[in-house]
């Protein structure tokens, strides 16, 4: 596979504010985990009057600690990338001690769910989210002396956002692009075309560092976006050689590409299959047994005809 330049090191200081940027402020909650790393990363965004970016779980350790951080200012906004659990679901805890007004978008899948689909979506998505304010691609955000640009990136969730920030080729880019791992696209959540298409239109922008939702910050972005896009293109490959071997299901798919990955991950590797399946027989390379399914039974595109 692409030799992703993963960057590991990081200090998450749980409990304490750490300015990582100028007028950028990280505490990192502390719901360390295989999906989440050492936690999720809450920024706090100006002085004074400020912003902050994806409060975190409902933790009242990490609420208490984000509202000493920021004790002497007025927390006026409420920011959210995207509405799984552990970036939204501190909201309403701090939207109630605070009276900061939301913004984002509410949970949506990429697509329609197909029969027996519902129980893909699992406790991580945050169906009760609904912002104050609905943004949308391209719409700015003031405060007390920044500007946010706010740039749709779906793919690992289809409501994903990130923030340009006016002045300092920063970007807040979420899940989307992280440090210490690839991102998880899992249908009907996530889509895989979607994720391809935002990472290339990230190398279209100029911002060349990024502030991630979980590790330290990605630098020499643009590098490291082609590498993660290369990863993708070589596993799909990898996928349609896995089908010309002989392989009909993902879940025989997992065990060869997979056997280095802790079993208690195949799960997520199951669904990130599957999002490439989707992907692959939108386009033709795949044929399927009617609608794809994660439990489907897949084939080489020329096995159709």
């Amino acid at each position: 596979m692409a030799d992703i330049p993963f960057d590991r090191q990081f200090e998450p200081s749980h409990g304490k504010a750490v300015e990582v940027a100028p007028g950028v402020r990280r505490l990192t909650a502390p719901n360390a985990g295989p999906y989440t790393f050492h936690g999720t990363n809450t920024y706090i965004l100006g002085r004074g009057s400020v912003a902050v970016i994806d409060p975190g779980p409902d933790d009242p350790a990490h609420l208490a600690a984000l509202l000493a951080a920021t004790k002497g200012e007025a927390i006026s906004q409420i920011i959210l990338t995207h509405t799984h659990r552990d970036h939204s679901d501190g909201v309403a805890a701090l939207a109630a001690a605070t009276g900061a007004a939301t913004a984002g978008q509410p949970h949506r899948t990429s697509r329609a769910l197909h029969a027996g689909e519902a129980n893909l979506l699992d406790a991580s998505s945050d169906t009760a989210f609904h912002p104050d304010v609905m943004l949308a691609d391209g719409d700015r955000i003031d405060g007390e002396g920044w500007q946010l640009e706010v740039v749709a990136t779906p793919g690992h969730a289809a409501n994903h956002l990130a923030f340009a920030l006016d002045g300092h080729d920063l970007l807040f880019s979420g899940d989307h692009v992280m440090a210490w791992s690839t991102s998880i696209v899992a249908p009907p959540d996530g889509a895989m075309a979607d994720y391809m298409a935002s990472l290339a239109r990230l190398l279209d922008r100029p911002e060349r560092r990024y502030l991630p939702g979980h590790g330290g910050p990605v630098v020499s972005a643009h590098g490291f976006v082609r590498s993660l896009m290369a990863h993708r293109r070589m596993r799909e490959a990898a996928i349609l050689d896995r089908l010309a071997k002989g392989d009909r299901t993902i879940a025989e798919i997992v065990a060869a590409l997979y056997r280095e990955t802790p079993a208690a991950l195949h799960g997520a590797a199951a669904l990130s299959v599957f999002a490439h399946m989707e992907d692959a027989v939108a386009r033709g390379l795949v044929a399927s047994d009617g609608v794809p399914r994660l439990d489907g039974t897949f084939g080489p595109a020329t096995a159709a005809r």
